[in-house]
């Protein structure tokens, strides 16, 4: 029997509704200014390396003002062991800046504000609106989109087609959760290399290992 669309996203979300019903970010931060250079630093790098870092990067830079004040080598001598470090020093320092001129040093918690900051596109919007904010967003990371495609959720061409595919059949209420379920579920389950499918507890509605 071929299964709808509708179906194969009501399994998905009713296993994970019930076995992982509270997931959270695996970043650690303490209030909406850690998450975002969190956010920032884990792209194409580790959230394992990125909670390496942050620890003595917060210490020294607890706020926005203070990131402001420090110069690009000072941040980059915290974060030089993540992927992009001067890029990524640069972007941090910048973006502490735009928030301390033009936001009053907080966190905005809306998509134009954000992304107006240097280094935050809509992936890192979308987690700082929903982690920081409890706002209904589907950030979509490598993860999301790879593990979309295969379980059938999305034949998207562009995260943000993705994104558009997951929110028209995710329930609002859901939609962080959701985007928590699927991303850890490609971190540890659906790899990109080696997808553990014989240890998959939703293989029966991917629409991949179904064929």
């Amino acid at each position: 029997m071929i299964m709808t669309i509708s179906e194969r996203y009501q399994g998905i979300l009713d296993y994970f509704s019930q076995n992982q019903p509270n997931p959270e970010t695996e970043l650690h931060h303490r209030d909406p200014f850690e998450l975002l250079v969190a956010v920032m630093l884990s792209a194409q790098c580790t959230d394992k390396r990125v909670n390496m870092v942050t620890p003595a990067l917060f210490e020294a830079y607890p706020t926005a003002h203070a990131m402001a004040r420090a110069s690009v080598d000072d941040i980059l001598q915290y974060v030089k062991s993540v992927s992009y470090p001067n890029s990524k020093a640069a972007h941090l320092q910048a973006m502490a800046k735009m928030l301390v001129d033009e936001f009053h040093g907080q966190v905005p918690d809306n998509m134009k504000d954000l992304t107006s900051l240097p280094g935050v596109g809509r992936k890192t919007a979308n987690v700082v609106m929903g982690a920081a904010f409890g706002k209904a967003t589907i950030p979509v990371d490598t993860h999301v989109y790879r593990v979309s495609h295969r379980l059938g959720l999305s034949k998207g061409k562009t995260p943000n087609d993705v994104e558009k595919d997951l929110g028209r059949h995710i329930p609002e209420a859901l939609r962080f959760k959701a985007h928590h379920w699927i991303l850890l579920h490609g971190r540890y389950v659906c790899k990109a290399l080696r997808p553990d499918c014989l240890n998959c507890q939703i293989k029966q509605f991917c629409k991949e290992y179904s064929h």
